[in-house]
Order: C-alpha cells, then sequence, then structure tokens
C-alpha cells in the first residue's frame, strides 16, 4: 500500500478510534527502538509471518532517516543456507535482552512454545509489543498492546500498514495522561524479575 492509499484510508477512518489508536501504538515502538538504538525483532507465527510489515518497517526506516526502526526478521523455517536477512530463526528469542524491542504480530493467540519464548524475552528485559488478539496470554504478557480482533472494521494486514506509515513519521503526538497502574506494576515486575546484570 502506497502513500496516497494510506492517506485515502486515513481520510475513511476519520472519527473513528483506528487512527489515535495505530498512531500510539506507533509512536511507543518508534519510542522505544530510538530510545535503545535499534533491537527490534519481528516476529509472527509458524503460520503467519510478518514479512509485509518487515519490508515496510524497512522502508520507513528509510525514508523517516531513523534506521532504529528496520526490524530483524525472525523467520520459524529459516535455514542456514538463506540470505542472512531471511537466516534468523526463532532461537534469537533466547538471546533478547534488555534494551531490544520485541514486536509479535499474530491474528491469534501464538502456540505454547513460542509464547515461552516471548515470555523469557521480556522477563530478560526486552520490551514486548503485540500487534493482534486482544485478548489472551500475548496481550497480558505485552508492555503495549494494539487489538486487532476478530471480525473488526480492519484486517490485519490493514492495520499494519496503517502503524508502520505512522512509526515512520517524524511528528507523532505524545501520549497524555498519567502511566496506568498495569503498565506501572509491570515495569515494577519486569525490574524484580529481570536478571543480574553480566560483570565483565
Amino acid at each position: 500500500m502506497d502513500a496516497v492509499r494510506v492517506a485515502l484510508l486515513r481520510d475513511v477512518l476519520a472519527g473513528t478510534g483506528w487512527l489515535a489508536d495505530t498512531r500510539h501504538f506507533a509512536g511507543t515502538l518508534r519510542g522505544s527502538v530510538v530510545a535503545h538504538g535499534g533491537g527490534l525483532l519481528l516476529v509472527g507465527t509458524p503460520e503467519y509471518e510478518p514479512w509485509h510489515l518487515a519490508a515496510h518497517l524497512v522502508d520507513e526506516a528509510a525514508w523517516s532517516g531513523t534506521p532504529e526502526l528496520g526490524p530483524t526478521l525472525v523467520r520459524h523455517g529459516a535455514r542456514p543456507s538463506d540470505p542472512a536477512h531471511l537466516a534468523v530463526g526463532p532461537g534469537r528469542l533466547e538471546a533478547a535482552r534488555r534494551g531490544e524491542t520485541l514486536l509479535v504480530v499474530a491474528p491469534g493467540e501464538p502456540p505454547a512454545p513460542l509464547l515461552e519464548r516471548i515470555s523469557d524475552a521480556r522477563r530478560a528485559g526486552a520490551t514486548l509489543l503485540s500487534l493482534g488478539p486482544g485478548e489472551g496470554e500475548l496481550p497480558a504478557l505485552a508492555h503495549e498492546v494494539l487489538p486487532v480482533p476478530e471480525g473488526s472494521e480492519l484486517d490485519l494486514d490493514t492495520v499494519q500498514h496503517l502503524m508502520s506509515a505512522a512509526a515512520g513519521e517524524n511528528a507523532l503526538p505524545p501520549r497524555r495522561g498519567p502511566r496506568r497502574f498495569r503498565d506501572r506494576l509491570s515495569r515494577l515486575a519486569d525490574l524484580l524479575t529481570a536478571p543480574p546484570p553480566t560483570r565483565w
């Protein structure tokens, strides 16, 4: 979807909550990766890998002058013989640490082994963002969620277009109001469960 179609879609959606929600989520994503100098891991499920979103984020990173938005696509079917940018498998989630951002895109609840890896990455200090289900274990784990429930006005692919375009914008609207209690509690839990820093 090109910039003209995104602009038309935004006109159609004016007055709905989608524009504010996608901009807020995109602002959280951008703020997380820029603050830490990059380290964006993008992962889907074995049945749904977000290739299209990866390509859009690479484009937005180039157009906006924000290289930190360029993700590493974690692929479930990655093979050592694949080109380097396509050869990153789910084992990369085990190496995720504080300062990295993990964006999970899934049309439904991910399988249990993937949820376990995602949970481990969060416990290790990675910022976890979820785009997809509004309920279940994945959104409960995430620091920030952009829910796209089944049967909503927009499908998951369209929401990804809106979100990636918003992530590349130079001026995103600031979040209003104090942090929610859940956000503060989540931050405290992360601090208490994070492994001790490695000493060299």
